[in-house]
C-alpha cells in the first residue's frame, strides 16, 4: 500500500509508549504519533529533557496529549521501575525501543556492569519488553541500523569484544534483530496478541533536523556532516519506525526502512537472512544468554515469556 507520512491513520484512543524520545528519531517518532491523535508516553532518564520534549511536542501539536516516564537505559533498576510504571497505565498499543548510548568509548559498562552497548541497545530493550507483555496489546518496534546489512556479523556470544565502535555498534543491533524475529516466532506460538518488527531509519543527521525548543535549536541545523549531502534529518528517520508501529497492512517479522537504505519514504524491505533466518540453536542460546543478563528485572515482573 502507499505511505504518507504526514497523513497518518488516525490514532485516537492508542497509546504508544517511546523510549530514547527526549531527542532525535524518538522525539519525532512521539510527536508524529502525538499529532495522528495518540496518547504518547514518552521514557527518558532525564526529568529535565523529558519536560521540554513533551513542551516541544505541545508548542507543535494542539493537544497533544504527552505522559513521561522516567527510563535510564544503563541502569536494570530503572528498567524495572520504569516497566511497573508502563503497566499501571494500563494497556499499550506499541513500544518503540529505541535509543541507546552511542559512545565512543566503548570500554564503559553501565551500572549493572554490561558493555554499554550492548546493556542500552539490548539488554534494556529485552527487559522491558518482556515485562509489559501482559498490558501489549499491539506492536513492539526494534530500531535497527543499516550495518547490520553492511557488516554481516554472526553472533554467538553476545558479550563477545569487537574492535572499534562501529563493530561493537554493529553487533549490538544485530543481537536487536535475533532478538525482535525470535520474539515474534514466540509471540506467534503462544497465541499472544502483540506483534515484533524491525525498523531502521536510514541516515538521519542534525544538520538537516528541524529545529525544536529544547531539544534542537536552529545551531544543529549548522553542524558540519560529511554525510548530510545525500541523509536526511531525524523528523524523516522517524518515519520508517513510526510506519512499523501504525500501518494497518504491516504484519509481525516485517522489517521497514527506506528503500535505497538512507533517505525517504519507508518500505517493507526484505528482512536480512543472518538475523531472520539465522541457525535456530544459536537463537536460542542468544536469547537463553539476554534472559540471564535481564534477570534482575525479570524476576520482579508480572508476566514474561
Amino acid at each position: 500500500m502507499s505511505w504518507n507520512p504526514h497523513h497518518l491513520p488516525d490514532l485516537h484512543g492508542r497509546t504508544y509508549a517511546i523510549t530514547g524520545s527526549t531527542a532525535g528519531i524518538g522525539y519525532f517518532a512521539s510527536e508524529q504519533l502525538a499529532a495522528a491523535g495518540a496518547d504518547v508516553i514518552l521514557a527518558g532518564r532525564s526529568p529535565e529533557k523529558l519536560a521540554r520534549a513533551s513542551a516541544a511536542i505541545r508548542t507543535h501539536v494542539h493537544d497533544a496529549s504527552v505522559g513521561t516516564v522516567e527510563l535510564d537505559l544503563a541502569s536494570l533498576s530503572s528498567v524495572s521501575s520504569a516497566a511497573d510504571a508502563l503497566s499501571d497505565r494500563g494497556r499499550l498499543d506499541g513500544l518503540f525501543l529505541n535509543g541507546g548510548s552511542m559512545g565512543t568509548n566503548t570500554s564503559t559498562l553501565t551500572a549493572d556492569g554490561l558493555p554499554i552497548m550492548l546493556g542500552t541497545h539490548v539488554v534494556a530493550g529485552f527487559a522491558l519488553a518482556t515485562r509489559l507483555l501482559p498490558v501489549l496489546d499491539g506492536r513492539i518496534v526494534h530500531a535497527s541500523s543499516g550495518f547490520v546489512r553492511r557488516l554481516r556479523m554472526e553472533v554467538d556470544d553476545v558479550r563477545a569484544p569487537q574492535r572499534g565502535f562501529f563493530r561493537t555498534y554493529t553487533q549490538a543491533k544485530t543481537v536487536t534483530e535475533l532478538f525482535a524475529y525470535e520474539l515474534e516466532r514466540r509471540l506467534r506460538q503462544d497465541g499472544h496478541p502483540a506483534a515484533s518488527l524491525v525498523a531502521h531509519p536510514g541516515v538521519g543527521v542534525d544538520a538537516r533536523t528541524p529545529a525544536r525548543k529544547g531539544v534542537y535549536d536552529p545551531r544543529t541545523q549548522r553542524r558540519r556532516n560529511p554525510f548530510s549531502p545525500w541523509a536526511q534529518g531525524k523528523d524523516a528517520a522517524a518515519w520508517s519506525a513510526v510506519r512499523a508501529l501504525t500501518d494497518p497492512g504491516a504484519s509481525g517479522g516485517e522489517y521497514y526502512g527506506p528503500e535505497n537504505g538512507r533517505r525517504g519514504l519507508p518500505v517493507r524491505l526484505e528482512p536480512l537472512a543472518h538475523t531472520a533466518s539465522a541457525d535456530r540453536d544459536r537463537v536460542t542460546r542468544v536469547w537463553q544468554q539476554l534472559e540471564r543478563l535481564a534477570a534482575p528485572v525479570l524476576a520482579g515482573g508480572r508476566g514474561g515469556m
